[in-house]
């Protein structure tokens, strides 16, 4: 089962390409790939956009991430998506599924249905 990286990887890396985003951990790699006449901001995750295009950035990106939620929902149905991500985060292991909640939060999924599905599996999985 795909997860949202997965899907929206190569839309993402053609964004970036469109509005001239990049990543740089450091100030060395900053000055390696900026533009002398380009105002930047840093973003999260050591995301580096151009400042006239941080609004174009955050408009579009939302898009590709509403567009794979929908797709993920209609392709794998929540229940298997909340297994997923409880899986991903490790919850099985650790009792705790704040992580997968976090994680589902744009999915509209509530404490209560990770909290269901996680009892759920877990019962199955442990008889």
């Amino acid at each position: 089962m795909k997860n949202l990286n997965n899907y929206i990887e190569q839309k993402q890396t053609d964004l970036f390409n469109k509005l001239w985003i990049f990543f740089a951990f450091g100030q060395k790699q900053f000055d390696e790939q900026k533009k002398e006449w380009v105002e930047y901001v840093w973003m999260d995750w050591w995301l580096v956009i151009p400042k006239e295009n941080v609004d174009k950035f955050l408009d579009e990106h939302t898009k590709i991430v509403e567009e794979w939620i929908k797709q993920d929902i209609q392709e794998n149905w929540i229940e298997n998506i909340i297994e997923r991500e409880l899986l991903n985060h490790e919850a099985y292991y650790t009792g705790d599924i704040r992580d997968t909640v976090d994680v589902l939060s744009d999915y509209n999924v509530s404490y209560e249905q990770v909290k269901k599905v996680y009892q759920d599996t877990y019962e199955k999985n442990s008889n």
